[in-house]
């Protein structure tokens, strides 16, 4: 039973680490094996699995529980909202109780233009639908399944696909007929899932070096062996890597070598019989450029240290040099986004911590065009909320966007540009009795200790939450790499919220909701900022009576995991409990190292710890190097083995040092997914088994676990 098991005790064999003069001591160094086979740090791993199963054994039925309750949600036979595309509906499908996905299509019976009102026929009458991939067929015999990306070619006529069987995030991508579902040619191994078609016989992709950094970009004629691909280019500088995307027009593929301050582009022209790449925006250091195309036009998203927060411009196909502003640079509305039309564009900007989507009216192909007026910005009803791009057609003025909030469900969206009108083509359904009036979202701001305001995102069930201060609250941040955590729709989340608790997100700096100086304050030598405004959000929260510390639990993962880490160092006695995913913790090692996956790309966003002010700072809080003897709150850590981003030897040596340095009886147990990577299980269903493992010891953490009955 859970009261006779021991935690599992890692050996300590001691590897002194030198830099700037500075001895470190890493006495769990030895469980980082890059192989993944060494028999000692898997039989260790396996105990820790072990020694987690028994610990939460009491609270499996409530474990069991909230996996029915959170399924319970989910309508699990559904299509997505189908887009019209060519002379095809097409749409993802999932079937009752299956793990995956089926890509399917439909034939358009008219040619009638695309509105806001097109809806795909369904029943007897309808053009028949077609299977062209089923995910659930391609899965079986394997533990780890997902596509990262599905891509028609122009004609209809093939579809190509990357495959990731392991979670490490390196696809084979296979191209097939979409009729037959044939494969055309060989498969392309050892890839991204940056795919593109350059018409209807060639793809473009990009391929990795060693320590997985996207570094050269390819050429592959269909029926050609992949040896004889031709490279069109290789970015050498190893704090770069490469992305690929098409334009809205589909006449031109751009190739961004971006590294986390500068980033420039080529552009391919698809129509043509020689496909090169052309410079279109030059390399200089600290502007950020991402481009489109419109008619005898590139469309331009530049930032700079001067323009911050970005500036919208074109330039001539023939002069690339010589750019118009269509949108200036303003110090309080960020340029996130934007997607291009025949006669409109629509601009993603973020202003006040929301986002905000705006829609202008483009002069004629062919005619001149300066700065935009009169754009229109689309209301949305939520205090706080979510708003993502879909994919739209170029040929049309319907602009497809998704939207959610805490309390609403996710939903798609067809606006007409010309008209104004918008109408709701998909809602999820949200089965087990869901009403979103039940539920309030909030904003909140917390003040930071330099006078800063940090926005919050609350959500709670009315009747259920006292607001005295003896709500339960699970708080959320992230904070890094300028990433946007919005308040969006997760049915899961209902399982705590429906047991009276508080659900808060933290939108702390060094994250982009408050624009581009929001993340510069919040990494290298500002890093610390983001952990602090954490703390600082945690007690507005308890100082205005919506939790306390002994019911306030925590939640990141990845860098947020370092987040985890770091507050937890810094001030045990604020939490109860804390869940830290797949967490960045070993910040100073990793980042001396240049051989580990994506340590080169990083520097700029933690900084160089070569350099000796990088070093001491990270060093400050870099949580591995910083546990100490104290009190520990209640913790949960999770890892992948095959994670590529974050090798799972960091958690495994956080949490074999807490386990030497703690003094407290709370919970500490560590979780590593054997068969998977960065972003844990990949079926639909297995992913939501680890939620309620989570909540089961948050709530076991509470003392909360009589509480079975559903609410």
């Amino acid at each position: 039973m859970a009261a006779a098991a021991a935690p599992p005790v890692a050996k300590k064999v001691p590897r002194q680490l030198v830099e700037h003069g500075d001895v470190r001591v890493d006495n769990y160094y030895w469980l980082r094996d890059d192989s993944r086979s060494d028999p000692d740090v898997l039989a260790h791993l396996r105990a820790e699995n072990d020694y987690t199963a028994a610990v939460m054994s009491d609270v499996k039925q409530l474990e069991d529980e909230i996996y029915a309750q959170i399924r319970g949600r989910i309508k699990e036979d559904d299509i997505d909202a189908p887009l019209h595309k060519g002379q095809y509906y097409y749409y993802e499908r999932t079937l009752t109780g299956k793990e995956y996905a089926q890509h399917c299509r439909r034939p358009v019976p008219t040619d009638a233009p695309i509105t806001v009102h097109d809806v795909m026929p369904s029943g007897p009458d309808a053009p028949e639908e077609h299977i062209i991939l089923d995910e659930n067929v391609k899965a079986q015999g394997h533990d780890y399944y997902s596509i990262g990306a599905f891509k028609v070619s122009p004609n209809n006529k093939l579809v190509a696909y990357a495959e990731d069987t392991k979670g490490d995030e390196i696809y084979t991508v296979y191209v097939i007929d979409a009729e037959s579902g044939v494969y055309v040619g060989q498969p392309l191994k050892g890839i991204t899932s940056d795919i593109e078609w350059a018409g209807d016989d060639h793809l473009v992709y990009i391929t990795m070096d060693s320590i997985l950094r996207p570094d050269k970009v390819w050429l592959h004629k269909l029926g050609s062996d992949q040896s004889s691909d031709a490279c069109l280019y290789h970015e050498k500088d190893d704090t770069f890597s490469l992305g690929l995307q098409a334009s809205e027009s589909k006449r031109y593929l751009f190739v961004e070598s971006g590294s986390k301050n500068t980033s420039f582009i080529f552009y391919l022209d698809i129509s043509k019989q020689n496909k090169e790449l052309a410079v279109l925006t030059p390399r200089v250091y600290g502007i950020d450029t991402t481009a489109s195309h419109r008619g005898n036009h590139f469309f331009i998203k530049r930032r700079s240290d001067e323009f911050y927060n970005s500036e919208l411009v074109a330039c001539p196909l023939d002069n690339v040099v010589e750019t118009t502003i269509l949108l200036p640079h303003r110090e309080s509305v960020k340029i996130q986004d934007f997607q291009l039309f025949d006669n409109h564009v629509a601009v993603y900007e973020r202003e006040n911590g929301l986002p905000k989507v705006t829609v202008y009216r483009l002069p004629a192909i062919g005619e001149s065009i300066g700065q935009l007026q009169g754009g229109r910005v689309l209301d949305f009803i939520d205090p706080t909320y979510s708003v993502d791009p879909e994919e739209s057609q170029f040929h049309s003025s319907v602009l497809r966007f998704h939207y959610s909030s805490m309390r609403t469900p996710p939903s798609v969206y067809d606006y007409d540009m010309d008209s104004g009108v918008s109408v709701l083509k998909k809602i999820h359904t949200v089965l087990g009795g869901f009403d979103a009036s039940n539920y309030v979202t909030e904003r909140k701001w917390a003040t930071a200790a330099d006078g800063t305001q940090i926005p919050m995102s609350i959500l709670y069930r009315k009747d259920l939450v006292k607001l005295d201060g003896s709500d339960p609250m699970l708080l959320y941040g992230y904070g890094s790499y300028e990433i946007c955590i919005d308040p969006s729709f997760r049915g899961s989340r209902f399982s705590l919220v429906d047991r009276g608790f508080i659900y808060v997100i933290a939108h702390i700096r060094g994250g982009g909701e408050m624009g581009r100086k929001w993340y510069e304050d919040g990494k290298l030598l500002k890093k610390k900022n983001t952990f602090t405004d954490f703390i600082d959000c945690a007690e507005y929260l308890i100082k205005n009576k919506y939790c306390s510390k002994e019911k306030l639990c925590i939640n990141g993962r990845s860098a947020g995991g370092l987040l985890m880490g770091a507050v937890l160092n810094m001030r045990p006695d604020l939490f109860r409990a804390a869940v830290a995913g797949v967490p960045f913790v070993d910040v100073v090692t990793t980042m001396l190292d240049p051989t580990i996956p994506l340590t080169t790309a990083e520097w700029e966003e933690w900084g160089d710890p070569r350099k000796e002010e990088y070093y001491y700072y990270m060093k400050s809080y870099s949580p591995v190097d910083n546990v100490t003897a104290q009190e520990y709150p209640n913790i949960l850590v999770t890892a992948g083995l095959n994670d590529p981003r974050v090798m799972y030897s960091e958690p495994a040596k956080y949490v074999a040092k807490l386990r030497e340095l703690k003094r407290d009886d709370n919970l500490l147990l560590f979780k590593c997914e054997l068969g998977a990577g960065h972003n844990s299980k990949s079926g639909r269903f297995e992913k939501l088994q680890e939620d309620a493992f989570t909540y089961a010891f948050i709530l076991k953490a509470l003392g909360m676990t009589r509480k079975l009955a559903s609410l």
